[in-house]
């Protein structure tokens, strides 16, 4: 690397350093891994003394970090060879470009020298316009006409006094326009101070009424969600609605705007009467609302949808996360429902092992109604398979499918079934797919859906892994985000899950495989083909038989590959096979096996971690070990478990305000989350009503797929809705109360408090995504959403 290189480098690593808040060295040695070809994972679970113990949130701001200004180093590079061919490089300007700690404020500091198609001013420049400009904006005691006068040219173009004034305005409006430090001064002042305004095109009102909560709005920047700036920008997008980017509130007062008089200011430009004082005024009013304002409207509505999908994105990854790291049911026999109206409910049932053993489809909801016909299938299925488990795809018919379901378990109480509502987000992307097809090559692509189905509940990371993250469907709007920068996180995030929880080399399908740290979807494909060539692998070692598995990616991914029944015990845990001489040693110092060593806690918790630490091995890697060989290959997942629904509580008319049920979270969003109390309809506990403290995401309350104890609120049966508290000692709207009012007692409102508008509730939740997003499909539920809206 070159001085410059290493310099630029070192700066980076500062900069990093200074935001993360640790030390520069912890950076500079999580960089040199990354780019020496290490991943994330890897470098959090076995790095840890290079890096002091950087965790792997950290180490993923880091990589982004690392590579935004990578990016903006680049950028600075062609900047300063785009200036300096000009010839306009001087030493100031240059200070000035190396400064520049955003993309923003570089664009801004090479804006006057960007090459642009002739402008007014450029013409005016050539017509030998700008001494007037110069000597209008520094004498205001000269009179403007007179000045232009002495400018009129019919050989430069200048036809008359007028001409030459307006090629002096068309100077200065561009180089007020230009200032670098005056725009961003600007640029932040109506981010702070401005608002978007949304109003609906005439004769849109119909066409648009899903976006009816923006026909009329304005909100501040700094204050919108960003579901409600994507619903807008989509509402634009459709035609439905016009977007405006309002600098302030609007006033009523007359005299120049605060923007104006910051311009004015910035170049000394002041009302005391003089000649030209009028005409400079003119041009400051001129060149803000021509150019300032168009160009500060352009970057915040750029900075209003990046923060929005930084959001959105956010959101879309830590769902996925959840439900990645949703409780597996284990190695238990299960049956898949994908349920359906017209085309049946197809059934599909799997081993323990997630083998199809059987498939089938039945016919119980309209238009052929065969209930009877098809229990009777359901309860020779589970009986003949020993099926423990019923998974319900929750798409359409799934609230009459799992009335079926409840109906078998009534009827057949000896089967000792237990039915579970799955997310089947994907599932159809999964059951066209290419792997879909030589995975189940004998199988109807319609039964494939209820395969994946029964699989999710077994185990839902191993079956979601072969399903495209996009396709999961479990963000707001993931349509209209950024395809690079939404694939990037959820790709970090399957990543991080698949490394976190382990995989057992000799069971994991390709898919799976593929996101262990260090292989490739072709190297996974020849671990595979390896082992169905050569039987399982019985040791770690035998890894390195399979074809393009070099040394770096045995490094890699060896400590998240499991071996279980091997010829090695320490394969079937998570310590790397380069730390095995220190687990030797601790065998030696206890004078027993190492067999005998795992799950030995009295014996671990006897040894000095200290003891063990060498030139290779810090004392966060020895403390890893052992806590590793207390519980080796610990599952971090939850155990799984399923709510138990109230008997005798099936449909909303059974809910009573005061009632309090156990339930499952079935989604959450930024306003609440949704909660299935077996009714078959989603109640919702508005973010208010999660905890007596100010709560600002839900999600630092509840999760997709968590358990909890709720208190019914307010039932309002035409409009199929339920409100939810977890506050159980809230108290419920006295009798009478009507449908979706709040009572109103001592300091606050008691019951379920409402969405604000705009927030998913009522007609804010009209403006969510498509009917494939699962946050439409949880308002659908939850009766927030018309369910014709398909």
């Amino acid at each position: 690397m070159t001085a410059a290189g290493a310099s630029t480098e070192g700066r980076i690593a500062g900069r990093i350093a200074e935001e993360l808040g640790v030390r520069e060295r912890q950076v500079k040695a999580a960089v040199d891994l990354l780019d020496g070809g290490s991943t994330v994972p890897f470098i959090a679970r076995y790095r840890k003394e290079a890096t002091e113990m950087l965790d792997d949130a950290q180490l993923r701001a880091l990589e982004e970090r690392l590579r935004y200004l990578r990016e903006l180093e680049d950028r600075r590079t062609a900047v300063l060879d785009s200036v300096r061919a000009q010839g306009k490089l001087d030493a100031a300007l240059e200070a000035q470009i190396l400064a520049a700690d955003s993309k923003a404020r570089l664009e801004d500091i090479y804006l006057p020298f960007k090459p642009k198609r002739r402008t007014k001013a450029q013409i005016a420049r050539e017509a030998g316009l700008e001494p007037l400009a110069d000597g209008l904006l520094g004498d205001p005691g000269v009179d403007p006409l007179a000045a232009a006068a002495a400018f009129v040219s019919a050989e430069r173009g200048v036809a008359d006094a007028a001409a030459a004034l307006e090629g002096a305005r068309a100077i200065l409006t561009e180089r007020f326009s230009e200032d670098a430090d005056l725009i961003g001064e600007l640029r932040e002042r109506m981010w702070t101070r401005g608002r978007v305004a949304a109003k609906v095109r005439a004769g849109k009102e119909e066409a648009g009424a899903k976006f009816a909560d923006y026909f009329d709005f304005a909100e501040p920047f700094t204050a919108l969600p960003s579901h409600r700036v994507l619903a807008m920008l989509r509402g634009e997008k459709e035609e439905i609605l016009d977007l405006a980017l309002e600098p302030e509130e609007p006033s009523a007062a007359e005299g120049p705007t605060a923007y104006e008089q910051a311009i004015a200011q910035r170049f000394g430009i002041a009302r005391r009467g003089r000649p030209g004082d009028k005409w400079l005024a003119d041009t400051v009013r001129w060149a803000w609302r021509t150019r300032v304002l168009v160009h500060l409207g352009i970057d915040l509505r750029l900075r209003l949808r990046q923060a929005a999908e930084d959001e959105a994105v956010r959101v879309f990854a830590a769902n996925l996360r959840d439900l990645l790291l949703a409780a597996p049911a284990g190695t238990r026999a299960t049956m898949g429902l994908d349920p359906g109206f017209r085309t049946g409910v197809k059934v599909a049932v799997v081993d323990a092992t997630g083998k199809v053993a059987a498939t089938e489809t039945i016919y119980p909801h309209v238009p052929q109604q065969k209930w009877d016909a098809s229990l009777a299938t359901l309860a020779r299925l589970a009986r003949e398979h020993g099926v423990e488990l019923v998974a319900i795809g929750n798409g359409t018919a799934s609230r009459e499918t799992d009335k079926l379901a409840a109906d078998l378990i009534a009827r057949h109480p000896e089967l000792g079934l237990t039915k579970v509502m799955v997310s089947e987000a994907g599932a159809s992307v999964y059951s066209a797919s290419a792997f879909a097809s030589q995975e189940l090559p004998g199988l109807d692509v319609s039964l494939r859906g209820a395969v994946s189905i029964a699989r999710r509940l077994q185990d839902p990371l191993a079956e979601l892994v072969k399903i495209d993250p996009k396709s999961i469907g479990v963000g707001q709007y993931q349509h209209d985000l950024s395809e690079v920068k939404l694939s990037r996180s959820l790709d970090a995030v399957v990543e991080d899950c698949v490394n976190g929880v382990g995989v057992d080399v000799n069971t994991a399908s390709a898919p799976l495989l593929s996101r262990v740290s260090g292989i490739s979807s072709g190297l996974a494909e020849n671990i595979v083909a390896h082992r169905d060539a050569n039987g399982p692998f019985r040791s770690r070692k035998g890894l390195k038989d399979v074809a393009r598995l070099g040394p770096k990616a045995y490094e890699q991914c060896a400590g998240f590959l499991r071996i279980r029944g091997g010829d090695d015990p320490l394969d079937a845990s998570s310590v790397h096979p380069e730390a095995y001489p220190v687990v030797r040693a601790m065998v030696k110092s206890t004078g027993g096996e190492v067999a005998a060593l795992i799950g030995n806690t009295g014996v671990l918790r006897s040894l000095r971690p200290e003891s063990f630490v060498n030139d290779s091995f810090g004392l966060p890697t020895v403390t890893d070990i052992l806590r590793e060989l207390e519980k080796p290959g610990r599952d971090p997942r939850p155990a799984f478990r399923t709510a138990t629904f109230k008997e005798g509580v099936e449909k909303l008319g059974d809910l009573v305000p005061g009632m309090l049920l156990e339930g499952v979270v079935t989604n959450v969003a930024a306003f609440g989350a949704f909660v299935d109390i077996g009714v078959h309809q989603d109640g919702l506990v508005h973010v208010s009503a999660m905890s007596k403290n100010f709560v600002k995401d839900p999600r630092d309350v509840v999760k997709p797929g968590d358990i909890v104890r709720v208190k019914v609120m307010e039932v309002d049966i035409p409009r199929k809705r339920v409100s939810l508290t977890l506050r159980l000692d809230d108290a419920a709207p006295a009798e009478g109360t009507a449908p979706g009012k709040g009572t109103r007692s001592g300091s606050g409102r008691t019951g379920a408090p409402k969405p604000r508008r705009g927030d998913g509730g009522g007609g804010g939740s009209r403006a969510v995504a498509p009917s494939n997003d699962a946050m439409a499909d949880a308002l659908r539920r939850a009766g927030l959403l018309d369910p014709k809206r398909r």
